[in-house]
């Protein structure tokens, strides 16, 4: 998500298999708000009528969640890179956000059936 004005934009990552929203980076630098204005937006982002807004826009213009070739690790309940070789970790060949149900979708390799994660 991008929040700003005409001398800064903060980009503010948000998830499709959590609800957590977190601070990436602010352009330019050298005109960036104080810590407590950007903690206070990010509160404000995540809130849950502004996350499934968010979602619901991304998935609308991008139609894909950018999880594909990465991981779900079954065990711990997230996404991990392949980078991090998790024993049991399954390969997430196509994803989808299901707006009407408010929920993720992840194909996985090897399983007979979606794994919904409900937000």
């Amino acid at each position: 998500m991008h929040v700003g004005t005409d001398k800064w934009d903060a980009r503010f990552l948000f998830s499709f298999w959590h609800n957590g929203v977190k601070l990436w980076d602010v352009t330019p630098a050298q005109n960036e708000p104080t810590a407590t204005s950007l903690e206070d937006l990010r509160l404000v982002l995540k809130q849950a009528g502004n996350l499934r807004r968010a979602r619901e826009l991304w998935w609308s213009s991008r139609q894909t969640l950018c999880l594909e070739n990465l991981q779900w690790d079954m065990a711990a309940g997230e996404v991990v890179s392949p980078k991090d070789c998790r024993q049991g970790a399954l390969v997430i060949q196509s994803s989808r956000f299901d707006t009407h149900g408010y929920k993720t979708v992840l194909y996985l390799t090897g399983q007979p059936s979606p794994l919904e994660i409900e937000l």
